[in-house]
């Protein structure tokens, strides 16, 4: 019986073979990475994410911005930020900036939580749930735990992390710990919320799911979902299923969300491939309609008496509620012409990084507009920008730095005529977390942040 046709008995010219053969290949490549099976495969892990929750009767948290893709809208019960690169080997940190701190009141009420991310082919979890999250979980136990030696533990994967980066790593949480106490949090308020200590647990698509929910008396359970399954091949090797289809959405959505793919799935996943970037782009244009629409709620800083953060759309509809308002953009909001000058400051600052770049030029327009209202007792600030999330929150920190005392409130007339104490990174790094643990969607830009950081430590004394 003669052998089976192989690959390497199949004979191309030499002008083609090469050509032919990589184009066919990439081909292949493209349509296994294609929309649709990226949607399908994400749909499917999903189904695998919502059983985890059921086993453990634990609410699901999206770690951002990966995790959202893999929760339905009405189990999705909050989000973290743990980045993946403060997990990489030689690189681990404790993010000073991303406290995540929001989730223990989630942990705290639930008994516990999941949390889900995914990674792409070759590897069996991320690096932010291999080593990020149990950093964290151990960090925070040694600040709100010191007493409780069990609790000082670093728990990490064996099948993924070795005894020696375990090590390494366990040797660097004295130093996170330090950084976090600088920050001035009130940690006995932490301990209210959650009554035992952090432990991480671990679990794939390759795990088995308990029965019965099970319960722990001494710890709260972070259960850290990877929702994909692992493929060990090539993108063809699987035919339809992409690992991690969620990750590094820019490169394959045409603008599609996690929010408007839960919105409209069922549309979606009929869809024809060719006609999907154009349906994609009106949905998302419907959405962004639908958002516009909605009414804006600034958010407050909640160490401070009444300082708020919001989107530009904001202003215009509560102006009544502040007493003085700061906005950051292109131009100035013409719904504002009705408020007063004197409380009302607009900052020219374009989009993107020319904005943060120009937000240094128009920082010391504040001073005046600053102590002018201060000196009339207002007392609630709003401070807007576009998204709400980056330059309105380095103005915001602007001035928790410079006329915010360490209670929260407003600097008083001596004390402002006292000027601005000595600022330095510490300062400004404690004043930001307390606009990211009120707000944990705030994502200022590092351009922003530098923009900040010069004005704030360049600036005299201003008396």
């Amino acid at each position: 019986m003669s052998k089976p046709l192989q690959t390497a008995d199949l004979i191309f010219s030499s002008a083609s073979t090469d050509f032919s053969w990589n184009r066919t290949l990439g081909e292949l490549k493209r349509s296994a990475l294609s929309i649709t099976n990226r949607l399908r495969s994400i749909e499917q892990d999903s189904t695998f994410v919502c059983a985890v929750a059921d086993a453990y009767n634990l609410p699901l948290v999206a770690n951002e911005r990966c995790g959202s893709w893999y929760i339905p809208p009405e189990r999705k019960a909050g989000s973290v930020y743990f980045k993946s690169t403060d997990g990489h080997a030689g690189e681990w940190s404790f993010s000073m900036r991303r406290l995540n701190l929001q989730v223990l009141d989630i942990i705290g009420a639930k008994e516990g939580c999941i949390i889900v991310d995914s990674t792409r082919r070759g590897k069996s979890m991320p690096d932010a749930l291999s080593k990020t999250v149990p950093i964290w979980c151990a960090v925070l136990n040694r600040v709100v735990f010191p007493e409780l030696a069990e609790a000082q533990q670093l728990y990490t994967p064996p099948s993924v992390v070795s005894r020696s980066e375990h090590a390494q790593i366990e040797a660097t949480l004295d130093t996170f710990v330090r950084g976090l106490r600088l920050l001035g949090i009130d940690f006995t308020s932490l301990r209210a919320k959650v009554a035992k200590p952090l432990r991480p647990m671990w679990v794939t698509q390759s795990s088995p799911l308990p029965l019965t929910a099970p319960t722990y008396e001494d710890f709260h359970p972070v259960v850290l979902c990877t929702s994909s399954r692992r493929v060990h091949g090539g993108e063809v090797s699987e035919g339809t299923y992409v690992q991690g289809a969620g990750d590094d959405s820019e490169g394959w959505a045409h603008g599609l969300t996690a929010q408007t793919f839960w919105s409209y799935k069922d549309l979606l996943m009929t869809t024809p491939e060719e006609s999907l970037p154009r349906m994609i782009g009106a949905l998302e244009s419907l959405d962004e309609l639908k958002r516009k629409a909605a009414p804006d709620k600034p958010f407050k800083i909640e160490a401070t008496s009444s300082i708020h953060i919001g989107m530009s759309g904001a202003a215009a509809s509560n102006c009544d509620n502040f007493d003085f308002i700061v906005t950051c953009g292109d131009s100035a909001d013409p719904a504002l012409t009705r408020y007063p000058k004197a409380r009302y400051l607009h900052l020219q600052c374009a989009s993107g990084k020319l904005g943060s770049r120009n937000l240094r030029k128009e920082l010391p327009k504040l001073q005046d507009f600053m102590v002018t209202n201060l000196a009339h007792h207002c007392k609630s600030l709003l401070v807007c920008c576009s998204n709400g999330k980056d330059l309105s929150v380095g103005v915001a920190l602007t001035i928790l730095c410079r006329y915010v005392d360490q209670n929260g409130g407003f600097l008083t007339e001596n004390a402002l005529q006292l000027g601005a104490g000595e600022i330095d990174k510490s300062f400004i790094r404690q004043r930001l977390s307390w606009i990211m643990t009120s707000i944990p969607d705030a994502k200022p830009s590092n351009a922003t942040l530098q923009s900040v950081n010069a004005f704030l430590m360049t600036q005299p004394n201003w008396s």
